[in-house]
């Protein structure tokens, strides 16, 4: 029985590292231009989830280079937001850049380090940002789910505002220009493709 369960484990390991195994691009800019965000014109849409009053702050379009994906299950957001892709573009989508920036993501905040900065820190303060993405539907949070680190996505929806019946509250980002806590955008998701 404990040589199943281990030939299991690995299966399922060897599985799970396919699916997710980064993609590799040759290096230049995949995505030249930043994020688009517009106002919400006439009547807000009207966006719904059990339990939660949602509301459209901006129209949100991208396409941007995944340099890492993470997935919540346990924490306060995760019924709503499964899936965190940080994204780049401009320069942070230069396979080139990457190579000498240390990416990771961790308690729905994105992190970089580098040892010797291949652009300037403000460039790649502006031109990433690690974003919380709220699937409108269940084909949405499939296409979420199998996204893959170095693949450049193209993504439409609205940056939103959510509350909760006890009172709880998230609210996205803005703007490109932040930084730190409150930094991240939440976006509510109507469609997303890999390029």
């Amino acid at each position: 029985m404990k040589r199943w369960l281990f030939v299991a484990l690995v299966l399922f390991g060897a599985g799970y590292w396919w699916t997710e195994r980064p993609v590799h691009p040759p290096a230049g800019v995949l995505v030249a231009e930043a994020p688009r965000q517009t106002a919400v014109s006439g009547s807000p849409p009207a966006l719904a989830r059990e339990g939660y009053t949602i509301t459209a702050l901006a129209r949100f379009e991208l396409e941007a280079r995944v340099l890492g994906k993470e997935r919540y299950r346990f924490d306060r957001g995760a019924e709503l937001a499964p899936v965190d892709l940080a994204l780049g573009w401009g320069r942070m989508s230069d396979s080139a850049v990457l190579e000498k920036v240390e990416v990771s993501q961790g308690t729905r905040y994105y992190f970089w380090r580098t040892a010797s900065f291949p652009i300037p820190r403000g460039e790649i303060e502006v031109s990433s940002a690690n974003m919380h993405m709220i699937p409108a539907d269940a084909a949405v949070e499939r296409r979420l789910k199998s996204v893959r680190p170095g693949q450049v996505v193209a993504l439409s929806g609205y940056l939103v505002e959510v509350r909760g019946r006890d009172g709880w509250g998230w609210r996205s980002s803005l703007t490109r220009n932040d930084t730190g806590n409150a930094a991240c955008e939440l976006v509510w998701v109507e469609s997303i493709a890999v390029r």
